[in-house]
Formats: C-alpha cells, structure tokens, sequence
C-alpha cells in the first residue's frame, strides 16, 4: 500500500476542514494529481504558467467544459489553501461555458419514461427524482426517515454546498412510496443498494434512464437531471413563483433558476409580441 504524502494528507484536511463532500474531494485529489503527472513533478513545485500549459493541454484534449472548470476549482483550492499562494487563484482562469438550454420532458414523456423503469426501487427513486426536483446524489441519498407524510414534506440533508432544505411530498408520491415501502421494506436508505448498510449507486440511475429513455421511444438524452429540469419547468408553467422553485431547488442565486423561462413553451407562447398592439393594415404588395 503506497503511503500517502504529507501534501496529499494536508489538501485532505485543508477539504475536511472546510467539510467539502466526499465527492469534491475525491475529484479535487484526482485533478491535481493529473496535473502533477503531466508535468512528472510534484505539484508545489509548478506554478501559474504551468497551470496556464495544463489549461491549454485539457482544452486541446476535447475535455468538457464542467470537467475543465472543475479542474480549475481544484487547483484554485490547491494553490491557494493548501498551499497558501492567495494571489494566484484569481489569476486562474474558468473556462466560459456554452449557454445550452437544458432538455426537458412533457407530461407524457414523463409518464412513458418512468413506466419504462423495470426495477421497482430505481423506478421509484427516478419517480421521487422527478416529484421533488432532487439531484441524483440528493436521492439516492435519501433515508426512510426524511419522508415525512404527515407534514407533506421531503428533508434533504447535504445537498449540494452540504446545505440542508425541505422540499414538497406531493399526495401522489407519498402513496406510490408507502406501495413501494410495504413491498420493498428498506429501513435505512429508502432505496438501498446490494449491501443494504449503503444507498443505491447513481451510476444505476444513471443507466436506467438511459436504458428507459431507448425503451420508450424517446428522442432525446435523459439523465436524473432532465427530470430535475422538467421538474422546473413545469412548476413554472403552472404558475408556481420562480422564488418559490429557487428554494425548491435550493439555489443560490434566482439567475440560475431564471433559465427555466428560456424553455418554457407555455410562458413563450403567452406573451404578446408588441406587433400584437398595433393597427396595421395587411395590404398585398402591388
């Protein structure tokens, strides 16, 4: 077993400290050893025109955007808490991201996706997915105990930024939940994984909807977070305050949650063009 170095062990801790999931810390550490193996050198031996070459290979290598940015938060952590240089974090640069307008879901491809779901509990942890806009970590990671029924709500404990919130419990999923619980009697995780001391692996999520998504004859690439999506969008449409579905979703900011009017048909096709308010008169060119 290889020991782990005194850097390593201090980036851990800097990361623990600062009580960052067990998630970004494992993709922070593989981030800055790749840069440190690109380079054959140990990372507090390279500096910003290193990191400046690392950006120029990743960029050239056909690494996506989110990938690329984070492995600019990664090494902004590295150089500026583990290793104390607060001057160069700033001075590495995210990538700008490509404006996509996410993909979501009708009503009825909802329907035909989910009933596309084989398994009982991952069909049932997607259709909860959906009903409360989780992410796919926030579900699988979700305990028998936060399904509270009498008060109508779902607790999501850590969710993204390790920030607590509660989301709605709508009639519909409590009573497909408790189906679920009397067949399926999970008593930690409400959808364990084999080893029941342990929740379901998202990678299974991840590959029922894309196993449903060609099941149901549907045209267009779906993960756990085109439901999210969907989810949003929908809530929108139906005239659901963006304020409300910001806290919902547990954003930070209303900008991010205000993207959900870029895809809403509904709202697009509500509004007025202001040649709606003008008196024209169609005359045939002569």
């Amino acid at each position: 077993m290889t020991e782990m170095s005194p850097l390593r062990r201090r980036m851990i801790e800097d990361m623990t400290i600062r009580n960052l999931s067990p998630a970004t810390q494992r993709s922070y550490l593989h981030a800055v050893a790749k840069f440190s193996r690109y380079f054959g050198r140990s990372p507090d031996h390279l500096g910003l025109e290193d990191v400046r070459a690392f950006q120029v290979h990743l960029v050239s290598s056909g690494l996506s955007w989110p990938a690329l940015n984070q492995t600019v938060c990664a090494l902004r952590f590295f150089f500026g808490v583990t290793l104390g240089h607060a001057e160069i974090p700033e001075r590495i640069a995210y990538a700008r991201t490509p404006s996509k307008l996410p993909t979501i879901l009708n009503g009825d491809e909802i329907v035909r996706f989910l009933e596309a779901v084989p398994s009982l509990r991952t069909r049932t942890a997607l259709t909860t997915a959906y009903a409360a806009g989780l992410r796919a970590s926030e579900a699988v990671h979700l305990k028998v105990r936060d399904i509270d029924g009498e008060r109508g709500i779902i607790r999501v404990e850590h969710g993204k930024g390790g920030k607590d919130r509660n989301v709605m419990l709508s009639a519909q999923l409590l009573a497909i939940l408790r189906v679920y619980w009397r067949l399926a009697r999970p008593e930690v995780w409400l959808f364990p994984g084999r080893d029941e001391t342990k929740p379901i692996d998202v990678q299974v999520l991840y590959s029922a909807c894309r196993s449903a998504c060609t099941a149901a004859g549907i045209d267009k690439r779906v993960t756990v977070h085109t439901l999210r999506h969907s989810f949003a969008t929908h809530l929108l449409e139906s005239g659901t305050d963006i304020r409300i579905i910001q806290v919902l979703l547990g954003h930070n900011n209303l900008s991010t949650t205000a993207r959900y009017t870029k895809v809403s048909n509904t709202l697009i096709r509500s509004t007025t063009s202001p040649l709606d308010r003008l008196t024209l008169e169609v005359v045939p060119p002569s």
